[in-house]
């Protein structure tokens, strides 16, 4: 899958690629059920309407939803342009995104337009720990490491995103997993695998809202069913009690 990810991205791209580096869970702790493919792809400069298109349309090819087919897993793939992230400074700029998320969107020719994306300053730093440049140099040696302060401030601008049941409608376990991430780097300055997080966070939790972090553990291990759906305010409940927790760690930090 790796490679015929690679066929469609240096056939869209030519001469404009200067990097891929694959990262995440295949290079952290190992790709679990659900686990996408991540790839950060980075070009030389900025591409033009027909290029993201048809390069976004062909990825749909090589990736497939989460548990529907045998030979495909899903892809995320994030294009950034180098000028755009060297010299850092946040917040960064995304030049294109694909992921299955997006599948129906993709489908249809609608291709989202670049924009700001605070997750890269997680992304970049992930990949400078932990990847392997399939074309290109090494991630430590190519991208310049994004500052503590940086990290800090993507880790607190995330936790925005979660503020009533709409907006994890549909993907509470990942929610959950994910701000047991944000919770364990505020607290460690580390990144952890989901599952590792998750199993860190569980026992600091109030004993009635562990059960929410360890279905959502199970679910991605591909030991359980998702019924968060049905556990509204329990899951409110959680984000409210991690969101307040990570925080107050992520203050701290920020004043140190």
């Amino acid at each position: 899958q790796l490679q015929l990810a690679l066929e469609v991205i240096e056939h869209h791209l030519g001469s404009t690629l200067l990097a891929v580096h694959l990262y995440g869970s295949a290079m952290d702790g190992g790709l679990k059920p659900q686990s996408d493919i991540d790839l950060l792809v980075t070009v030389a400069g900025r591409l033009d309407e027909t290029v993201r298109k048809a390069l976004s349309l062909d990825l749909l090819h090589v990736s497939a939803p989460p548990g529907q087919s045998e030979k495909l897993r899903s892809l995320e793939v994030t294009v950034v342009v180098h000028d755009e992230i060297a010299p850092w400074c946040y917040p960064p700029r995304r030049e294109l995104q694909f992921g299955e998320w997006l599948r129906e969107e993709i489908a249809a020719g609608i291709i989202a337009p670049e924009a700001i994306d605070i997750d890269l300053a997680i992304l970049l730093t992930k990949a400078r720990r932990r990847s392997i440049a399939l074309v290109g140099p090494p991630a430590e040696a190519f991208f310049d490491p994004v500052p503590e302060s940086d990290f800090i401030a993507a880790l607190a601008d995330s936790l925005k995103l979660w503020n009533a049941p709409p907006d994890w409608e549909g993907d509470a376990p990942n929610v959950a997993l994910t701000l047991a991430r944000i919770w364990y780097s505020a607290a460690t300055g580390g990144i952890a695998p989901k599952d590792v997080a998750a199993e860190w966070a569980i026992p600091r939790l109030p004993v009635d809202l562990q059960s929410v972090l360890l279905e959502a553990r199970q679910v991605y291990l591909g030991k359980g069913v998702d019924r968060l759906a049905s556990r509204t305010d329990h899951m409110a409940a959680f984000v409210h009690y991690v969101k307040c927790e990570a925080a107050k760690l992520l203050k701290k930090r920020a004043g140190n």
